[in-house]
């Protein structure tokens, strides 16, 4: 049993109505696709791949490898404690247009705050900050276009989306001293 109900804003329901009376199936099974990217499964089996790769081939690259795999195990578990916590209606089980138009049914009805795809990509977005200015962009800007995925299918409110992109922000920075150490943070190249 959740302890707190939080409630769509005004914002929330409006996009969400937005969405449900434009979209069609093309659109969802795209951004059904899509939203795979930041599956945490998918970013699991890569983030490990990756630490990996960096032990067997990249010893410079150990720290690193470390830090993606801890922080992708942290925005792994962090959801679903919150989602124990949290209770909230995601926005796809109050549309019946949106299912006439393609919106798919997605994950338990209730657990729709924070979006854990979303926390996903906000820590992606933050480690990214590791990256020369070029990458950078591209990696930040993949990640709001993945973490929007979940708005357009409507499995979240977009204030879900907000939240969960700002937790995953935060937990990266929180780790990064942790797994990289101070010297690392502070002499990377900003190119």
């Amino acid at each position: 049993m959740a302890l707190v109900t939080v409630e769509p804003t005004r914002v929330d329901q409006a996009i969400a109505g937005e969405i449900a009376s434009r979209t069609n199936s093309r659109l969802e099974h795209a951004a059904e696709a899509l939203t795979w990217g930041a599956d945490e499964h998918v970013l699991l089996g890569l983030a490990a791949a990756g630490w990996l790769y960096a032990r067997l081939r990249q010893p410079d690259q150990r720290p690193t490898a470390n830090h993606v795999l801890l922080v992708s195990l942290a925005t792994a578990a962090l959801p679903h404690i919150l989602k124990s916590v949290f209770d909230q209606t995601r926005p796809d089980r109050l549309t019946a247009m949106g299912h006439c138009r393609g919106i798919p049914v997605s994950g338990r009805p209730r657990d729709a705050f924070p979006s854990g795809h979303a926390v996903h990509m906000g820590a992606l977005a933050s480690a990214a900050g590791l990256l020369p200015t070029g990458p950078r962009r591209v990696v930040r800007a993949l990640a709001i276009g993945l973490s929007l995925t979940r708005v357009v299918l409507l499995a979240h409110w977009a204030s879900d989306v907000l939240a969960g992109f700002t937790l995953g922000i935060a937990v990266e920075r929180i780790l990064r001293p942790l797994t990289l150490g101070r010297s690392r943070i502070v002499s990377r190249p900003r190119r």
